[in-house]
C-alpha cells in the first residue's frame, strides 16, 4: 500500500503545528489520543469508547472536548492553509452545502424538526453548513458551522443553557452562514475558479446576488419552476398615463413574459438533449438566458435579472434537475456540466466523515462540545486526504478508508509520550 513508511513522522508532523495552538499541557495531551480515537476501527467515536480505546482517563477528555475553553478558529485557519495547498487554486471549486446529524430529544444544541437528508424526511436532526474544497483528485473540509433554527434564536434561555455564544444568538439563514463562511475562508487565503451549491441555497436571488457581487463564477441548483426570459429580452418604458386609467406604471416593461425554466427546456426538440463528456449517465441542455430576478414591478413580477446559462439535466432514472450559472459566454458546455458534477465530492466528504469519523457519533448537547468535535473531525479527515494526495499519481490510489485503516493499525504501535512539537513529556501518556 503505498502510504508513508513511517506513520508516527508523518502523523507528529501534521499535528506539531496544531499543538502550537494549545496552551496547557493537558490539552496536548488529548489532542493526538482524540484523532487516533476518530481513526480507530470503533463502532460508536463519542467520548467514552474513544477515552477506553486510547487509554485516557474518561473524564480528562470529556472536559477536553465539553468544558475546555479552547478557540476553534486558529485551528480554522490552519485547515485552510493546509487545504488551499493541497487542493487550491485556479482547478478548486468551493461547494457550499449542508448536512444532518439525527437527534433524540430537544436539548442539544441546534436540533429541532427539519428536514434530515440521512434520514430522507422530516426529523429531529442538527443541521450544519459545510464548505469543500476539491479539485479533479481530492477533497478537503473547510468549514462545519451549527445552524440555529428560529426555534433556538427566539428563545436566549435555552441558547444560554446549551453555552451558545450571545454573538451567535441572532438568527441567520443557511445561505447567510454559508456567506459568511465563504468570506471567512477567502481573507484566509483560500481561492478557487467556482462555487456551487444546490437548490437549497440556489433558489434565493439574494445569495445569487451576493456571489456576483463579490465578483465571483457560481453555479447553483434551482427549482423547475424558476422564470427566465429570453437571452435577447429587451425592457423599454412603460405607456404614458391614460387621463382616467389609473396612476402609470414606474417599471419597465420586457419584451417578453417570463417562463418557468422547465417549460423553456422541455419545448426544445429532443436533439437539443444530449450526453456531454464529464456527465455521461444523464442528458444534458444548456442554453442562454436572463433569470427574472431584477426589480418586482407592481405586481410581484421580477424583471429581466443577470444573463446566465439554463442547465436541464435529465438522469436515468427519468429524474430532472435543474441549474443556473454565470460561467463566462466563452466557456464550453462540457465545462460546465464537469463543474456541476464536481458538487458530488462534498457528498462524498459527508459520508465518509460520518461512516469513517463519527462525526454524527457526538453524544453531548452543549455549543462548545459539539463545535470541538467536528473541528476535530475536520483535522482527522484532512490528514487523510493528506495521506492520500501522496498516492494520487502511483497507479494504485489508496481510498480513504484505506488510509483509516492503515492509520489506525500502524499508529497503534506508536508512543504518543512526548509533544512532537517542544519534546515535552506528556502528562498520563502511556507507557
Amino acid at each position: 500500500m503505498p502510504v508513508p513508511h513511517n506513520w508516527q513522522r508523518s502523523f507528529s508532523d501534521f499535528l506539531s503545528p496544531c499543538l502550537k495552538i494549545f496552551d496547557h499541557p493537558k490539552q496536548r495531551t488529548c489532542l493526538p489520543r482524540y484523532v487516533r480515537g476518530l481513526l480507530a476501527p470503533l463502532e460508536r467515536k463519542s467520548t467514552e469508547p474513544i477515552a477506553e480505546h486510547v487509554g485516557q482517563p474518561y473524564q480528562s477528555l470529556h472536559h477536553f472536548l465539553n468544558v475546555s475553553p479552547w478557540a476553534t478558529d486558529p485551528l480554522e485557519r490552519l485547515l485552510a492553509e493546509r487545504a488551499q495547498s493541497l487542493c487550491g487554486g485556479k482547478n478548486a471549486v468551493l461547494i457550499i452545502d449542508d448536512t444532518a446529524l439525527p437527534k433524540s430529544g430537544e436539548h442539544s444544541v441546534g436540533v429541532a424538526h427539519q428536514y434530515c437528508g440521512a434520514l430522507g424526511k422530516l426529523a429531529n436532526c442538527q443541521a450544519l453548513v459545510t464548505l469543500t474544497l476539491a479539485d479533479q483528485r481530492v477533497f478537503a473540509p473547510l468549514g462545519m458551522r451549527l445552524f440555529l433554527p428560529r426555534g433556538w434564536t427566539d428563545d436566549p434561555d435555552r441558547c444560554h443553557l446549551a453555552g451558545v455564544p450571545e454573538d451567535l444568538q441572532r438568527y441567520k439563514s443557511k445561505g447567510e452562514l454559508a456567506l459568511e463562511e465563504l468570506d471567512r475562508v477567502r481573507a484566509q487565503g483560500v481561492t478557487f475558479r467556482v462555487v456551487l451549491a444546490d437548490a437549497g441555497y440556489g433558489v434565493s436571488k439574494e445569495f445569487r446576488q451576493a456571489l456576483t457581487t463579490r465578483g465571483l463564477t457560481w453555479a447553483v441548483g434551482v427549482v423547475g419552476h424558476q422564470k427566465v426570459f429570453g437571452e435577447h429580452v429587451t425592457s423599454h418604458d412603460p405607456p404614458p398615463r391614460v387621463k382616467g386609467k389609473g396612476r402609470p406604471s414606474k417599471h419597465p416593461v420586457p419584451s417578453e413574459q417570463a417562463r418557468p425554466v422547465r417549460d423553456v427546456l422541455h419545448a426544445l426538440p429532443p436533439h437539443h438533449w444530449h450526453t456531454v463528456k464529464g456527465g455521461k449517465k444523464s442528458r444534458w441542455v444548456v442554453v442562454r438566458a436572463r433569470i427574472a430576478d431584477g426589480v418586482e414591478d407592481a405586481r410581484g413580477r421580477h424583471l429581466p435579472g443577470e444573463l446566465v446559462w439554463v442547465v436541464g439535466e435529465k438522469r436515468r432514472g427519468g429524474e430532472l434537475k435543474y441549474y443556473v450559472t454565470n460561467h463566462s459566454a466563452s466557456t464550453s458546455k462540457a465545462q460546465i456540466v464537469r463543474d456541476l458534477k464536481a458538487r458530488w465530492s462534498c457528498e462524498t466528504l459527508h459520508q465518509q466523515a460520518k461512516e469513517e469519523l463519527g462525526l454524527d457519533h457526538f453524544e453531548g448537547r452543549s455549543w462548545r462540545g459539539l463545535t470541538h468535535h467536528v473541528a476535530l473531525v475536520m483535522l482527522t479527515m484532512l490528514f487523510l486526504q493528506t495521506v492520500r494526495t501522496a498516492t494520487c499519481g502511483t497507479a494504485q490510489v489508496v481510498t480513504l478508508p484505506q488510509a483509516r485503516r492503515e492509520a489506525s493499525r500502524t499508529l497503534e504501535e506508536v508512543r504518543l509520550d512526548r509533544c512532537p512539537h517542544c519534546g515535552e513529556q506528556l502528562r498520563g501518556a502511556s507507557p
